[in-house]
């Protein structure tokens, strides 16, 4: 009789043990947890699921803390995913992307990969058109953050980046945790220290696509900005120092347009410039995270997306290097203007603008920083 026990206790146990497996069930979305299993510069990379009572799930990989899928409701309740990304960390880590990434630890471009800090002129890697972009070549992007589930709901990665990194100097400790709320909405909030001073500026790259299908553009996505101004480019992608209005160009969202609208009228320069939309947008939000910053919709399937953040900026980058040369998840191919990516951040080049908010990081202090992905449909 206690070996019959023994034996369904042993039973059960095992059955126990292999309904805890997450890497034998795929997500919603399709993807395969076993293809996000490797080992970058000695940390494990798995694939992490979030989920709320709504049935929204968000999954995420701690290479480079990125969103891989978003699954989100549409008008007729049809779950859409609607980030890009890949199905495998192989081609994350082969294929050079920004995809979903927590970038680190400058979002954006510093000019000429150059600047003083108390009197030391710092000089960076050259990555993008004679700039350092995202932290240079290795940017955060592209390690392996430590990851620590919370809940069913939140995961929390940390990064020490140590001093010298891409020569941005201090040891850096960052955290990004990712909490999915139960209103369908993702709060992320960043938080560093650092034990020399040091420049910091933390974003979501993530390339949204709100029609649930990358084939179909985002051009026909409306577009609402809660910015009267703008920094503008030269050809370089550069910021030139200067802060303009957008009413009556073609960088005016303040009331509502789809995205393609002007996206070609190049006798504008900063269209010209960027090849479209690559620019960092002047929030009135003023760090308010309670006024939304920006709204994005699709007509297709009325998913609707507002950005809420503690941030000065946004960049509006709408997958102008997107080129047809990449394939996504599910083998779909990734043109031109698949996606549109709302990057909460401080200005580009702010080290060198003293006149614009500072991303300088001292000693003693903690830089925080906070954007909310909130997804909703309008019927």
């Amino acid at each position: 009789m206690k070996n019959h026990f023994f034996l369904v206790g042993l039973a059960v146990l095992m059955l126990s043990s292999c309904n805890n497996k997450p890497a034998d069930q795929s997500t919603l979305s399709g993807l395969n947890p076993k293809n996000f299993q490797s080992t970058v510069n000695g940390v494990q990379t798995h694939l992490y699921t979030l989920k709320n009572k709504a049935g929204m799930e968000v999954c995420i990989t701690n290479f480079g803390g990125r969103i891989v899928s978003i699954m989100v409701p549409d008008k007729n309740g049809k779950m859409q995913d609607v980030v890009l990304g890949f199905d495998s960390i192989k081609n994350y880590i082969n294929i050079p992307s920004d995809f979903g990434a927590s970038i680190g630890r400058y979002a954006n471009r510093i000019d000429h990969g150059k600047f003083v800090l108390d009197g030391k002129t710092i000089q960076l890697p050259i990555n993008n058109y004679g700039h350092c972009l995202h932290g240079g070549p290795r940017g955060w992007q592209y390690q392996a953050y430590d990851a620590k589930p919370i809940d069913d709901t939140t995961l929390q990665l940390t990064r020490i980046s140590p001093d010298g990194d891409m020569n941005f100097p201090g040891k850096v400790t960052a955290t990004v945790t990712f909490k999915l709320m139960e209103d369908n909405a993702i709060d992320i909030k960043y938080a560093a220290t650092t034990d020399k001073k040091t420049v910091i500026n933390m974003t979501n790259h993530s390339y949204f696509n709100l029609n649930g299908n990358p084939e179909d553009l985002s051009t026909n996505n409306l577009l609402y900005l809660n910015a009267d101004y703008y920094t503008p480019v030269d050809s370089t992608f550069m910021t030139t120092g200067e802060i303009l209005p957008v009413k009556g160009t073609p960088m005016d969202f303040t009331t509502p347009k789809a995205v393609g609208k002007d996206i070609t009228k190049t006798d504008f320069i900063q269209i010209k410039n960027a090849n479209g939309y690559d620019h960092n947008f002047v929030l009135n939000t003023k760090g308010d995270i309670k006024q939304v910053a920006a709204r994005l919709t699709s007509p297709d399937t009325g998913i609707t997306l507002e950005v809420y953040t503690t941030e000065p900026g946004i960049q509006v980058y709408t997958g102008n290097f997107l080129d047809g040369t990449v394939k996504g998840k599910k083998g779909i191919v990734y043109n031109q203007r698949a996606s549109v990516c709302l990057e909460t951040q401080h200005y580009p080049d702010s080290p060198n603008e003293p006149k614009w908010p500072s991303t300088v990081l001292s000693p003693g202090q903690t830089y925080h920083s906070e954007c909310i992905f909130k997804f909703s449909v309008n019927k």
